[in-house]
């Protein structure tokens, strides 16, 4: 059996490409390559350059190979972005995956795993969020990824494809062996940019509010390591392998770090204190956002490796300084 992974150039996409190769998994990656990158897929894997929403192409894919399940990670996913841009976001995460699942009904595979979001819970409290807590996203990132969920939701009542919803939470470090990590040169993600910060590869960060109601005014988030992440990607899979049901799981540790404490742990790891701007909020972030994380570790056996802030960062860190040295010889 062969898998299809979209968007596995990318960040997170080409963690799970690595994670299958070394499982012994035949992949195939389609990617565009508009924010990934052809070197960070695994050698063993095959990669297609091409779009998800290209009918004519998943068609052709889907009948040359005999895919076992699709994981599905391309899309779009700076919250700012698409408050700017709304009809790109629901076109790039709901009618492109629209097309991506028509195609893998029409060819009867069986298995369906999907890059969420906790932007679709919205707003809410410090306290941990759960799965059956109703969806209230504020921004149209976070409508565009719920709106793929309802299509994969009717999609098992209607023709039977089984499918798993992962819904990220902060997503940060890199491969702990140092060969992927996050290479997008304008990524927005707060331990990418810190770490950037850190290395003098940007002049300075800004810290986007100090007035949300948490323990010290910065929005508080859930960090998960990629690779942990990863683990319950396959986890997910196997699931589905053995008859497991579907659903919607959250993927995060259930502990929240302010962006004050993330700041701080940069500073640790790298001995140096950052250059912090402070400024308003920007649209469309909640103040703080935990995950409830009891569901995915006790349905999907999820076993988490990497929990440690500290950790994150230095894996983070080191990244970028290898991704420094391969930019300058390249």
């Amino acid at each position: 059996m062969t898998i299809l992974v979209t968007g596995g150039a990318g960040y997170i996409g080409s963690h799970m490409v690595l994670a299958l190769a070394e499982l012994g998994e035949q992949v195939v990656v389609l990617d565009n390559l508009s924010t990934g990158f052809w070197w960070a897929v695994a050698p063993e894997a095959k990669l297609v350059e091409g779009d998800i929403g290209d009918e004519a192409l998943l068609d052709r894919l889907m009948a040359e190979h005999r895919f076992d399940a699709v994981i599905h990670f391309a899309g779009s996913i700076v919250v700012p972005d698409s408050m700017r841009d709304p009809l790109g976001y629901y076109l790039n995460n709901t009618v492109k995956s629209r097309q991506l699942m028509a195609s893998a009904v029409k060819a009867g595979i069986a298995r369906f795993i999907f890059s969420s979001t906790a932007a679709v819970y919205g707003n809410v409290s410090a306290e941990p969020v759960f799965e059956d807590r109703a969806p209230a996203p504020v921004s149209p990132y976070g409508a565009s990824k719920l709106m793929t969920e309802w299509m994969l939701r009717d999609s098992l009542a209607a023709y039977g494809l089984q499918y798993v919803a992962l819904r990220y939470f902060n997503v940060a470090g890199a491969d702990p062996q140092g060969r992927i990590g996050q290479s997008t040169p304008k990524a927005t993600h707060l331990i990418k940019v810190a770490c950037q910060a850190a290395l003098g590869q940007r002049p300075g960060l800004e810290v986007y509010g100090t007035d949300y109601d948490t323990p010290d005014g910065t929005c508080l988030r859930d960090y998960i390591h990629v690779s942990d992440l990863i683990a319950a990607h396959v986890d997910a899979l196997m699931h589905l392998r053995k008859g497991g049901e579907s659903g919607i799981f959250n993927c995060g540790y259930g502990k929240g770090y302010s962006v004050r404490e993330v700041l701080k742990a940069v500073e640790r790891v790298n001995g140096a204190p950052l250059p912090v701007t402070y400024g308003p909020r920007r649209p469309g972030d909640p103040a703080a956002i935990v995950a409830g994380a009891e569901r995915v570790r006790k349905v999907l056996g999820w076993q988490p490796r990497y929990e440690n802030l500290d950790f994150i960062v230095e894996t983070a860190l080191s990244w970028e300084k290898k991704l420094a040295l391969r930019n300058a010889t390249a």
